[in-house]
Parts: C-alpha cells; sequence; structure tokens
C-alpha cells in the first residue's frame, strides 16, 4: 500500500483540509523508504491516531481498534476489555486536554511480522504546569497489532509514566 493510500485514511487527515497528511510531514520520503510497507502502515496509523487524540475526534482514536481491544491504562479503570469501554476511558482525558495538556509522540519504534507486531512510543503529555515540573517526563506507550483481512488494527494499548523519583 502506498503512503498517500495510507495517509487518505487518517481520519484527522480528511477534515483538516490540508493537501498533505501531517504523518507524511513528519516522515520524510526518505525515512518511510527504509521501513517495510507493514512497519511504514503501523507508524501512520498510530501518528494519525495521536493526532485523533489531540483533536478529541473520537472516530479518529478508534478506527482502527480491534472490536475486542484489551488496555491498561494510568487513571482508572486501569484494565479494560472492548471497543464499548475503550471509548469511555476518552472523554475524561478530551476534558483534560481543554485545560492546555499536550499529546505528542516524541519518538516511536515499529516492529512488524506477517501478521503481529508491536510498537511503542515515548510521548509528551501534560499541561504547561506539569510539564515545566518535570520536564522529561514521557508517556510510555506499548500497541500491540494484528492483521485482520489485510489491515492493521490494535488489539492492545499500555499507558504509563515512570514512577516520580525521590
Amino acid at each position: 500500500m502506498a503512503i498517500d493510500e495510507l495517509c487518505a485514511r487518517c481520519p484527522w487527515w480528511r477534515y483538516s483540509g490540508l493537501s498533505i497528511s501531517p504523518c507524511v510531514i513528519r516522515h520524510p520520503s526518505k525515512e518511510m523508504r527504509k521501513m517495510n510497507n507493514d512497519e511504514a502502515e503501523i507508524r501512520v496509523l498510530i501518528e494519525c491516531w495521536a493526532q485523533a487524540v489531540h483533536a478529541a475526534d473520537m472516530d479518529g482514536v478508534l478506527v482502527d481498534h480491534s472490536d475486542d481491544i484489551v488496555m491498561f491504562d494510568v487513571p482508572p479503570p486501569n484494565e479494560v476489555r472492548g471497543k464499548a469501554a475503550y471509548r469511555e476511558t476518552w472523554p475524561p482525558f478530551f476534558e483534560y486536554q481543554k485545560q492546555g495538556a499536550v499529546f505528542e509522540i516524541v519518538s516511536l519504534e515499529v516492529t512488524a511480522g506477517n501478521d503481529v507486531a508491536f510498537a511503542h512510543a515515548l510521548l509528551r503529555c501534560g499541561t504547561d504546569e506539569e510539564l515545566k515540573k518535570d520536564p522529561g517526563n514521557r508517556l510510555r506507550l506499548t500497541v500491540g497489532l494484528r492483521k485482520l483481512d489485510g489491515r492493521w488494527v490494535v488489539a492492545h494499548e499500555h499507558h504509563s509514566f515512570p514512577l516520580p523519583s525521590t
């Protein structure tokens, strides 16, 4: 699948009015060419998911998640099973973002096999005040994916912060 086709799937981009996907802007073609097609597709999927989270776009957050997703999260409920329960966790976070919180990927690594893959990322996540107190603090994200009917879907997410240093 071509990168243009992948970015066309990005719900944030479709409604942004931009002529090129932010996923492509953040990942120049030289970098994308180094990745295999599956790794590139997963990178685009995760980048677009993060854009959807930041834009409080529920449809974009859910689009590439399996119906039986399992998520381990920072705020309660710490364990969520199923897309309906996963959906319910996002409105409080969207409200938190209205206080000025950021949600942006700092680093992302993807490893893909034929039908399963995983990715791990570090994200800046917090309000200006929180990030001033601890500028190096990063949300840790681990994602497990599987290929269903030729497309990658997120089957597992794990969000965590490191314990505060004493």
